[in-house]
């Protein structure tokens, strides 16, 4: 399903599932957000950091389920697998491009 997603998406989602932070990274504009677990990260420094301490808690795979691009807004419904209770879930990733980067990320 990855097929479906803008460029910047489907870089991030093949990364996660490689582990590789730096490519993860790359997708996203200098100053994007991302909101996640009620945090809120803003650039890459603090996404990075997000990005560590997510892979060392969880180790979450990620497969796309769906794919919906409305408004503005790219809803990326998500099934994550990983060291947490409830393993797997379906979550929620909504995107906001700038171009050709990634400027916004809450997931949910």
């Amino acid at each position: 399903m990855t097929e479906a997603l803008p460029g910047p998406l489907a870089a991030y989602f093949a990364a996660a599932n490689h582990y590789d932070i730096e490519a993860m990274l790359v997708p996203f504009a200098e100053d994007a957000i991302v909101k996640d677990e009620g945090q809120t990260m803003r650039g890459r420094a603090a996404i990075r950091a997000w990005l560590e301490e997510t892979r060392r808690k969880y180790q979450p795979s990620l497969s796309v389920v769906d794919v919906d691009d409305t408004h503005g807004a790219i809803v990326v419904a998500t099934k994550v697998a990983g060291n947490f209770p409830g393993s797997p879930i379906q979550l929620d990733f909504t995107f906001r491009l700038a171009g050709e980067k990634i400027a916004s990320l809450e997931i949910g």
